[in-house]
């Protein structure tokens, strides 16, 4: 059983985590609108990380003529997800 510091421990590091999955995607997101870019290794390395699970939304929702809207699906799935373990960690202390 953890302690209250070793709990607090492990929600810091769960938000961090998706904190930074949320800013990579949301940084992705913003480069797909300059494709002067796209050979920038930041920019591969953020398509690496954020296209797999991007693909999973636009396989679900079509873009709509130019917009694409599945980024903000993914996001919002991705920020209950957030909440669920956060919620679940709660429980278990």
């Amino acid at each position: 059983m953890l302690n209250i510091t070793e709990y607090f421990w492990v929600y810091k590091f769960v938000k961090y985590l998706f904190n930074f999955y949320e800013y990579s995607m949301l940084a992705y997101i913003l480069t797909s609108w300059f494709p002067q870019i796209k050979n920038n290794f930041i920019v591969e390395f953020l398509e690496a990380i954020c296209e797999p699970y991007l693909k999973i939304f636009r396989k679900i929702i079509p873009p709509f003529g130019m917009l694409d809207i599945s980024p903000i699906a993914a996001l919002v799935v991705l920020s209950v997800i957030e909440n669920l373990i956060i919620a679940l960690l709660f429980k278990l202390s």
